[in-house]
């Protein structure tokens, strides 16, 4: 089908979405049916699959008011619904737009280019600008105050779970001994220096695994991943699909342990069933594939920010196990 000129968006959000043919590809054979953009960005994953199924009823949700704003105009001749709320809020809004059950899912993890590429957003090592951070600016904890007033003992526990820092404690030492810290270039060059000379030739930028832990702890990212999966998985059609789609490996790790569980596989390996668990008979997806895929050589050329994204997918099997749907 041809999907038209797309409406013309705010420049302010403009975000080329990492493997849309492979998600609308996995997706296109869903049941007609309300589907669910729990990270709905500037709107690209989701106008790609209305191109291919026009006939599915689509519920967007981002936490970033620019993405809303963004993905309302691109998908406004669509008569998507899109709604202000993190993917942890599924469940809530679904329940206020009167929707019981889904025909699949999309959660796409993780910082976007807009996010990155504004300075004022805070996000960003490579640009001057406030320590900020926020996902949702309406919330009260940002970058500036996790780097000017965290304990010590605290900075190093969140390089060291979300940014698999092995300088953390360097690190941490640095920014204490520096404050007060004013902007993420200040914040970047004393990383940077607080990093034996040896490792910052290594591995890319050296304080990129720094502006990730506080990222992810301004914006309580991981814990959110699990519950809204199991959300999401309990309340898709049997027949139905879902997405994932990581980028670091925290993400990736939380995503595998639930849909393993969910399949009936041990964490060990892909390929030892668990026996069933009192609340469930049997598994409630099928993995598909197994393992992640990744972006094509062609695609990460073309987009170097999508080099690091991890593809994970699954079908609900033909009994509901979590009681959402109906």
């Amino acid at each position: 089908m041809n999907g038209g000129t797309p409406p013309a968006i705010d420049s302010r959000f403009v975000h080329h979405p990492v493997m849309v043919a492979e998600v609308v590809e996995h997706l296109s054979t869903v049941p007609s049916g309300f589907f669910l953009d729990a990270t709905v960005g500037g709107g690209g994953h989701a106008r790609a699959l209305l191109n291919a199924r026009p006939d599915l009823s689509l519920i967007g949700l981002d936490r970033d008011p620019s993405a809303v704003e963004a993905a309302s105009t691109v998908l406004a001749d669509r008569g998507a619904t899109i709604c202000r709320a993190s993917f942890a809020q599924l469940s809530e809004v679904l329940e206020t737009q009167g929707v019981s059950s889904i025909v699949g899912s999309l959660f796409d993890f993780g910082v976007s280019s807009p996010q990155l590429d504004k300075p004022e957003r805070g996000f960003s090592y490579r640009h001057d600008g406030p320590l900020d951070m926020r996902m949702d600016c309406g919330q009260q904890l940002s970058a500036n105050e996790v780097v000017n007033n965290w304990p010590s003992a605290d900075l190093v526990r969140i390089l060291r779970r979300y940014g698999d820092e092995r300088y953390s404690n360097r690190i941490a030492a640095a920014i204490v001994a520096a404050r007060p810290v004013a902007s993420t270039t200040a914040l970047a060059d004393i990383v940077r220096e607080a990093i034996p000379a040896p490792a910052r030739r290594r591995g890319g930028h050296p304080a990129k695994r720094t502006f990730q832990a506080i990222r992810i702890a301004v914006n309580d990212e991981l814990d959110q991943i699990e519950p809204a999966l199991e959300a999401a998985i309990d309340r898709t059609v049997p027949g139905g699909r879902g997405v994932v789609l990581s980028y670091h490996s925290g993400e990736d790790r939380i995503v595998k342990r639930v849909l393993r569980r969910r399949a009936g596989l041990s964490d060990e390996s892909r390929f030892r069933a668990l026996p069933p668990s009192p609340s469930q008979s049997q598994p409630a997806i099928e993995l598909i594939p197994r393992g992640s895929r990744r972006p094509s050589p062609a695609e990460m050329a073309d987009n170097p920010r999508a080099s690091s994204a991890r593809f994970r997918a699954f079908c609900k099997l033909g009994s509901d196990h979590g009681g959402g749907a109906g």
